[in-house]
């Protein structure tokens, strides 16, 4: 059974979970800036989680390709007091922090949320290893080349889907090496990808389940569907249903998502499929 601790709660992945994204930057490529006071937070956190989402992934940071450095100063300005705001309102939510630092990190579940969500997989903070073993929480590892701001010049692969297993069979060696036991991966879909590479994962993703750690998909409104469909991240939830519907099917745990809701119905209706 697939399942991880959160918080002393196991939670159950043998049935996919959502994980809805709180973006706390001006600078995200579909939402940014739309936070930005505490009543547009709570609201948005109420609805994400009345809508069915079983974690919520705060980020200060934009990893969008290019975005701006943020300096840890500032990252933890705009995540740790949302940590707190929601947990005072809503003291259950299991809160997921997008973070690559590991001090960012550690503040953020001393004071209350979850797990950590790394697009850098530890490649970016020597000592996130070391701090996630410490603090015993689950650890979600990204795969991606370089950093946002030059992930897009690194896209070259001699098997994209070959390479992608061994970088997560090291990695997790790597976490279990240090005692850490909730390990999950992401295939870093727009991340150090070309359009042809990211659909050629999407396509292989039923190989990523023989490394048997719970997958979580991030495709939610990205480039790979507006781009394909030549239309704005605005209207890009259509295909990013379709998309979900696929990687469910070919076994993701976790949808990272920008609409809760249809990705709730999405895995009602996948499971119920997988059923017959």
């Amino acid at each position: 059974m697939k399942s991880i601790n959160c918080k002393g709660k196991l939670i159950d992945l043998s049935t996919p979970k959502v994980m809805g994204i709180l973006n706390l930057t001006p600078d995200s490529f579909y939402d940014g800036g739309k936070l930005t006071s505490e009543k547009d937070i709570i609201s948005q956190a109420e609805k994400m989680l009345s809508d069915g989402a079983t974690f919520l992934d705060l980020g200060g940071y934009s990893s969008r390709p290019g975005a701006k450095f943020v300096s840890e100063e500032e990252e933890l300005k705009r995540v740790l007091p949302v940590v707190s705001l929601i947990l005072k309102e809503f003291p259950d939510t299991l809160m997921s922090i997008d973070t690559f630092r590991s001090n960012i990190a550690r503040q953020c579940i001393e004071n209350g949320a979850a797990l950590i969500n790394d697009i850098s997989a530890g490649n970016m903070d020597v000592n996130m290893f070391e701090t996630i073993a410490n603090l015993q929480v689950p650890y979600i590892m990204m795969h991606m080349k370089g950093t946002p701001e030059t992930m897009m010049h690194n896209t070259e692969y001699e098997n994209i889907t070959k390479d992608l297993l061994f970088y997560f069979s090291e990695k997790i060696a790597k976490a279990r090496s240090y005692g850490i036991n909730d390990v999950l991966v992401d295939l870093g879909f727009g991340f150090s990808k070309t359009m042809d590479q990211n659909f050629e994962l999407l396509s292989n993703l039923e190989l990523f389940n023989n490394i048997d750690v719970p997958i979580l998909v991030g495709v939610s409104r990205k480039s790979m569907i507006h781009k394909t469909l030549g239309i704005s991240p605005n209207d890009a939830l259509n295909g990013t249903t379709s998309l979900h519907s696929i990687a469910l099917y070919k076994g993701a745990s976790i949808l990272r998502v920008h609409d809760v809701k249809e990705a709730v119905e999405c895995i009602k209706l996948t499971q119920n499929l997988k059923s017959h």
